[in-house]
């Protein structure tokens, strides 16, 4: 049996012309069964476990000597990175899975045999068409490329390929940069022909695009709530908490660090309010791994930062834990490295009105850290809603929950059904109005779109909608209804998006001739050493179109035969205090690269404290010299900034600017 950890597996479809169909998962099985028993040849595709983002296919009854041709289809939808790039992943990676004490459930991962990789008996090829109206960029990857070519002579077709077989070390990432990669959109999508009209395939399903443009103001630096860093200290995974998350922790609020595996212990015996002598302490402890006694406090408003690789079997159980105490606190959680479960990443961070993001070797981890830490101190967006506005005798209905939490930078998708009369072309305009709220203040986005639709066999929309709905069906594990159970089954059947209660059964008609003699039983290998990811590896693409890979502590470009070099960004960073402020001494010198500070260390500008000189120069530097890593260093200069304002006196911004070749003004420092 072949197992893949792919996030969203649809394939087939009850419709005319397969060779398979989707059925209920007793009944595909023993059809499944019968047809081995019968000789015939036949294959299985179903869900293993709960989780939702592993899928097993078994192929049974093949003759000695021939072949199968396995064609298996899925469409996703692509996350979008914080630099804008879309990333396609092509899961490569299924570690084993840990489960609790007296688990008494199938662990999908235990029967999966390993071998070294070069005995693995596949190899993968894989090239890519891309398609956009607005234009494709370039793409990177962390696999070897062959150049970007645009057959049409535009760019809005491109097609790339691997330039050699990866390394079955790590999942095959490809990360597309789109031209206007934010821009709102609506793709309307017609129904499929001869099914009857008022169901999810016979009707017009649309997919809304929306990136809520959120008023831009400087962080809030809210004393109120408490931060929890909950680390997964399973297999290899290792501490993402870097000294520049833990400096850009607002003054006055609350925080702990847990390590968590069989058992959790927390790094400080009660959770301290921060400041400059507990995150120094922080910092010191989380580079030597020291954890110590567990304990909670306070009942401020939590915010959970989950860092894990996900690999548990009792996803559901941990999902609904973490539902339970949705009313109490936010979940924003990290999947790190390879076959980090998208399921357990996803399903806690929607339980809990947060966000997931998934850093794997190639990925810079600070900016998405520090994203979501901005998210957390951003005023929450409430009273968030949906208006239609489609012509007569046109109604509406949503499939998912929709929109239910806003966060500045990331993007909303709506899917919904839309049902009733043909409209008649290049004349009717649907829209939709996105309207929430943000503490005594409403703001409205209204998006027109043609009612136009477009045709194709393979209906991408229509099943990403239907996922949609199958998530939010089986996600409600505490309220799940009868009723619930048999939506999820009749919109998994008639879309053909197969989901736990289901599964895409499939027999060789062409094959009249009974095989004969017993079974012989072949399972598919994954590579050995699961836990070692290969290489330090950038991401490769065009000549000149690398990545900078710099933050977070994780240092991944490595020149041939020498060492990686630290980030210098990491480096100042790292000299930080906790209340915003650097100190004046040679480290600050040698992070800032200026040779002449080094002489004037002992002689800052006339009236301006050593301190605030410090901290003018470090900031004069982040606006002139790291401008493009804004995301890594907003909150620790939002920081900075306020206290020197606190400090009141000169702050030297012109000599700041000489020393260091800068043109920085002094708006920057709201004085």
């Amino acid at each position: 049996s072949l197992s893949w950890g792919l996030c969203h597996f649809l394939v087939g479809g009850t419709y005319p012309g397969d060779l398979g169909v989707t059925l209920s998962l007793r009944q595909a099985q023993e059809l499944y069964g019968d047809a081995l028993a019968g000789g015939q040849s036949s294959f299985l595709l179903q869900q293993e476990g709960t989780g939702g983002d592993v899928f097993s296919c078994s192929l049974g009854n093949l003759p000695p000597g021939e072949e199968a041709a396995l064609t298996l289809q899925y469409v996703c939808e692509l996350p979008l990175e914080p630099d804008g790039a879309a990333r396609y992943m092509l899961p490569a990676v299924l570690h084993p899975h840990y489960t609790p004490q007296g688990w008494d459930g199938e662990d999908v991962t235990q029967g999966v045999p390993r071998v070294p990789q070069g005995e693995l008996p596949y190899t993968l090829s894989l090239s890519a068409t891309l398609q956009s109206p607005h234009g494709i960029d370039r793409v990177l990857s962390n696999c070897s490329l062959t150049p970007l070519s645009y057959p049409a002579g535009n760019r809005t077709t491109a097609q790339v390929s691997l330039a050699e077989a990866p390394p079955w070390g790590r999942d095959v990432e490809l990360l597309v940069f789109y031209a206007e990669p934010h821009k709102p959109s609506a793709v309307l999508e017609a129904g499929l022909p001869g099914v009857e009209p008022g169901s999810l395939m016979g009707d017009l399903a649309v997919m809304v695009t929306r990136l809520p443009s959120l008023p831009r103001r400087v962080p809030g630096q809210s004393s109120a709530g408490e931060f929890y860093f909950l680390l997964d200290r399973f297999g290899s995974m290792q501490c993402p908490v870097t000294a520049g998350l833990l400096a850009s922790l607002p003054l006055g609020c609350y925080f702990n660090i847990y390590g968590f595996g069989s058992w959790f212990e927390s790094l400080i015996p009660v959770s301290p309010r921060a400041g400059a002598l507990c995150l120094l302490a922080a910092v010191g402890h989380v580079s030597a791994g020291d954890l110590g006694s567990p304990a909670l406090t306070a009942s401020l408003p939590r915010q959970l930062f989950v860092f894990t690789d996900g690999e548990v079997e009792n996803t559901d159980d941990v999902i609904a834990e973490v539902q339970r105490h949705q009313g109490a606190h936010r979940c924003f959680s990290f999947g790190i490295g390879e076959g980090a479960s998208t399921a357990l990443v996803k399903g806690i961070a929607r339980a809990a009105g947060g966000s997931a993001e998934f850093i794997t070797g190639q990925d810079r981890m600070q900016p998405k850290v520090l994203q979501s830490l901005k998210r957390a101190l951003q005023p929450a967006v409430t009273q968030i809603s949906l208006c239609w506005d489609l012509p007569p005798g046109m109604e509406v209905a949503l499939l998912g929950r929709g929109p239910e939490v806003i966060f500045p930078g990331k993007r909303c998708l709506i899917y919904a059904q839309l049902r009733g009369q043909p409209q008649p072309p290049d004349t009717a305009v649907g829209g939709v109005t996105l309207q929430y709220r943000i503490q005594d203040q409403t703001y409205k986005e209204t998006l027109q779109f043609p009612l136009q639709p477009q045709d194709g066999d393979r209906l991408p929309i229509h099943r990403l909608a239907a996922k949609s709905l199958l998530l939010e069906l089986e996600g409600a594990v505490d309220t799940r209804s009868e009723g619930d159970r048999r939506r999820a089954l009749e919109t998994s059947l008639s879309s053909g998006v197969i989901c736990s209660l289901t599964a895409y059964v499939g027999m060789d008609t062409e094959w009249t001739q009974p095989v004969q003699g017993p079974l012989v039983r072949r399972d598919i290998p994954l590579p050995g050493n699961p836990g070692e990811v290969g290489g330090a590896l950038g991401w490769e693409g065009e000549p000149g179109a690398g990545r900078q890979h710099v933050g977070g502590g994780l240092k991944w470009e490595r020149e041939p035969g020498g060492a990686p070099e630290e980030s210098p960004l990491l480096r100042l960073v790292s000299l930080q205090n906790a209340d915003g402020s650097w100190d004046l001494d040679s480290r600050l010198a040698a992070s800032l690269g200026a040779v002449s500070l080094s002489l004037s260390l002992s002689s800052p500008p006339q009236d301006v404290p050593p301190s605030v000189w410090a901290t003018v120069l470090a900031v004069v530097w982040l606006h002139g010299r790291a401008a493009g890593q804004r995301d890594e260093w907003e909150l620790l200069e939002a920081k900075a900034v306020g206290w020197v304002r606190d400090q009141a006196g000169e702050t030297g911004v012109g000599a700041a600017n000489t020393l260091l070749g800068c043109t920085v003004g002094p708006a920057i420092f709201r004085l």
